[in-house]
């Protein structure tokens, strides 16, 4: 539910609606979206669902996605899950009106035809005016599920999207896929502590298999935190109660136990991690590092990574020892040059 000043606090997942408002890119987001020096539309969408909260019969919260003219999320459309409707070109003349008949009436919004949405949606938190951390993982793992997509050949058919502040950001990679599940129903799923060698894993398990990833998973849409143990509980249950270290209503559990720090600033499970990302963030996203993950085996999400020296950094140190080389030879050779013309 969205409190004051705060439209995705880690609370926010147990809202029973999610909507997204696809506004320009992570670079020119503010800190928070209600903030004074944001543009109008999604300041004034901010502050109109906030007047009508009483009113409004399903909890909802609000978040910025990635908004691009001319494409599948141009900017203005308004995205609602878990209905999978769309709403184009949404101005901030607009938003008392569309607030009070979708959202709080629960109707249609005249003056736009809601589209049917087909795909599965990705969402990942790169905000990173409001959390470095989330700017750094979140670019990279877009880009790595959108590798994911081509392989699979599913452009169209799975869309991914870079996503403004979603709670818990110490469990940064964040990740929302929203998506039919194996019985039809569409749900919504956030995983945390997601890096760039999970996502082909994640990718398989959860969009072409419609399974959870339990080791990653923070929660679903909609469900209270009781409501979320017990669907995991269940789904132990299903693969013969194997613990899969999953991580309930945002707590990174091993054993059933934390291991992470409360506080928000800091994790003991992602302090190597956001290292290894800023390091390879810093220089230029390169392709060839290498994240080295340790895969969950039922102890928890807890993993190291390294990076491994790439072919251009080797390339680099065997060049500058060539030129050193070179440098050595000349000196070597014009200091004997000179002791030649002094026993001259």
């Amino acid at each position: 539910m969205m409190g004051s000043g705060d439209t995705s606090s880690s609370s926010d997942f147990f809202c029973r609606r999610h909507v997204f408002l696809c506004y320009k890119n992570p670079a020119v987001w503010p800190p928070r979206i209600e903030a004074a020096e944001f543009d109008r539309l999604p300041r004034l969408l901010h502050a109109a669902i906030n007047a009508r909260k009483p009113h409004i019969k399903k909890e909802t919260c609000l978040t910025i996605c990635e908004g691009h003219d001319g494409t599948e999320t141009s900017n203005g459309d308004v995205l609602i899950f878990p209905d999978m409707i769309r709403y184009r070109r949404l101005t901030h003349f607009d938003v008392e009106t569309f607030v009070e008949e979708v959202l709080v009436k629960e109707g249609e919004w005249l003056p736009g035809n809601p589209e049917s949405l087909k795909a599965s949606y990705v969402f990942v938190c790169s905000h990173g005016s409001r959390d470095r951390r989330c700017g750094v993982f979140g670019p990279i793992l877009v880009s790595r599920f959108r590798e994911e997509i081509e392989l699979h050949g599913l452009q169209g058919k799975v869309l991914i999207s870079s996503c403004s502040h979603i709670g818990g950001n110490k469990y940064a990679g964040n990740v929302i896929i929203f998506g039919s599940s194996i019985n039809r129903e569409v749900t919504g799923h956030l995983y945390g502590y997601v890096t760039p060698d999970d996502v082909p894993l994640l990718f398989h398990q959860h969009i072409i298999k419609g399974e959870i990833f339990d080791s990653l998973w923070r929660g679903q849409i909609g469900l209270s935190e009781d409501e979320q143990k017990k669907k995991q509980e269940q789904r132990l249950q299903l693969n013969g109660g194997r613990n899969l270290g999953g991580m309930v209503a945002g707590r990174c559990q091993t054993d059933g136990e934390s291991c992470c720090q409360d506080n928000e600033d800091s994790c003991c499970c992602q302090n190597d991690v956001f290292e290894e990302m800023t390091e390879l963030s810093t220089d230029n996203k390169r392709e060839n590092v290498n994240v080295i993950s340790r895969i969950n085996k039922g102890k928890g999400a807890l993993r190291k990574f390294s990076s491994m020296p790439t072919w251009l950094d080797s390339w680099e140190q065997e060049d500058t020892y060539a030129a050193l080389a070179v440098v050595c030879a000349a000196v070597s050779v014009a200091i004997a040059y000179s002791c030649y013309k002094q026993l001259r």
